[in-house]
């Protein structure tokens, strides 16, 4: 009796052994290079990764041990090299959550560079002891923005969270209905405030807020703080009304509340200049009066992931020294950065051309079309291809001005062959990763977001992804 063997055992007897690809050349050269632990952990989870496919019918055939070497030294890369980060943000969304935010400045990523010898921290020069980390940051913060000092943790998140707990626990703090919101990962407004241990208080609609709701609100004895949220991941349009933060601050004081901003994206210079309309400034939320004004370091401000909380000496005390606060505080290599970043904020010349964010915010069409047809140009013919130059709408992201866009040139990739989402999932799993935008059944590289230094590496990317008959693992 002959037992039928199935396409699924035949490949998986093909599939290299691990002791076979150990005993290769090519092997050696690579646990050289890399360390043998960590190919061979590397290996392991590529075999895996194969016999896994092989058995769900993803592959239809079993790699070869030379395209399981390509892969494996593609997969060392990204593991423990600097290299295997890199990404190419083609997507015209300039604060990408999902590629960091961000782009750091020159002197943020030379700050870090410092890190492998001893740092000052938190020691006050002058007489040795024990010093305030932020002191740096708390200095520059004032000048920016008008604030007495500076509380910085691990996201704004944190931050809101923090406010809520040391200035407001077990009382009411009283916000309005249109501002109830809820950011990525299911971050809501109402869930912060129970587990801060504050208690929420509604006013108004969603749409229209007035003076008198909060008023009608107050307490005496129960009220906290009046909160005001910027609602910058989306916008309410039309019949819409709600007292400005001033109004706020001073019903807030007359009444002995405290006064809580929370401006989410921390605009710190105004967006006008470049085509948009203007975010809310922390400085103007300061001079508005409120005690503590709450906003994230890795979005307008383009430094690090951090939530930054400043105001007035003597909330910000307080919130220095709950227990929170020590749980949620950053790190030698976030104040590194952060510092390094402020700075530029101190005249009215530097962010512009030094921070990455608002050289891409400035570029002009015309050197966008240019850039585009230098992709274009470097990528060259490619068989069953189309690559032509687009119109296209780049965005900032990460909740700042969502409705709002900006005029951008792309270069767009269709293929006979290789569908959008093939084309475009070839391209991220690239080294570096290229990531794009689909849309009308090409893929779409916005110029906006690629650095003028990056131009030759991209278009030796798609090239290389444009190319028939590659053999892939995976």
């Amino acid at each position: 009796m002959s037992c039928k063997v199935s396409p699924n055992s035949e490949r998986l007897q093909a599939l290299p052994s691990i002791s076979k690809v150990l005993g290769t050349d090519a092997f050696a050269k690579l646990a050289g290079e890399y360390g043998a632990g960590v190919a061979k952990f590397q290996l392991r989870d590529l075999v895996a990764s194969c016999r896994a496919a092989i058995l769900a019918n993803e592959r239809a055939e079993a790699p070869s041990v030379e395209a399981l070497m390509t892969e494996l030294q593609t997969q060392l890369v990204r593991l423990a090299r600097p290299a295997g980060r890199d990404a190419i943000n083609a997507t015209g969304i300039l604060l990408h959550t999902g590629l960091g935010r961000a782009p750091l400045c020159r002197e943020a990523v030379d700050a870090l560079a410092r890190f492998d010898h001893y740092s000052l921290l938190q020691t006050d020069l002058a007489d040795g002891g024990r010093g305030l980390r932020e002191e740096k940051v708390e200095r520059l913060l004032a000048e920016i923005t008008g604030c007495e000092a500076v509380c910085v943790v691990n996201n704004n998140a944190a931050a809101t969270m923090l406010i809520l707990a040391a200035l407001a626990a077990e009382r009411e703090v009283i916000i309005s209905r249109g501002q109830l919101v809820e950011i990525g990962g299911s971050f809501r407004i109402p869930d912060v405030m129970a587990e801060s241990g504050a208690v929420l208080r509604e006013v108004g609609t969603t749409n229209r807020t007035h003076l008198r709701d909060y008023q009608a609100a107050i307490v005496d004895g129960r009220t906290a703080a009046i909160m005001h949220v910027h609602t910058s991941n989306y916008r309410i349009r039309g019949f819409v009304a709600a007292p400005p933060v001033s109004e706020l601050a001073t019903l807030a004081h007359d009444r002995g509340l405290l006064m809580i901003d929370d401006l989410g994206s921390g605009a710190l210079v105004p967006l006008r200049p470049f085509g948009l309309p203007d975010e809310p400034l922390v400085k103007d939320s300061i001079a508005a009066g409120v005690d503590v004004c709450c906003f994230s370091g890795d979005k307008l401000i383009s430094g690090p992931q951090a939530g930054i909380i400043v105001g007035k000496r003597a909330a910000i005390e307080r919130i220095r020294k709950s227990p929170l606060s020590r749980m949620a505080r950053v790190c030698k290599m976030t104040l590194a950065v952060l510092e390094a970043t402020l700075c530029h904020f101190l005249d009215d010349e530097s962010y512009r051309h030094a921070i990455p964010l608002y050289r891409m915010l400035a570029r002009s069409q015309d050197d966008l079309q240019r850039q585009a047809e230098e992709v274009q140009a470097r990528i060259g013919p490619a068989p069953e291809a189309e690559i032509k130059i687009v119109s296209h709408t780049s965005f900032i992201g990460s909740g700042s001005l969502p409705d709002q866009g900006l005029p951008t040139r792309a270069v767009s990739l269709s293929h006979a062959r290789l569908g959008p989402h093939e084309l475009s999932r070839r391209l991220r799993t690239s080294l570096p990763s290229v990531f794009g935008h689909i849309k009308d059944d090409a893929v779409l590289l916005d110029m906006r977001t690629v650095q003028p230094d990056e131009v030759e590496t991209l278009a030796t990317v798609v090239r290389d992804v444009l190319l028939p008959n590659r053999e892939e693992v995976g």
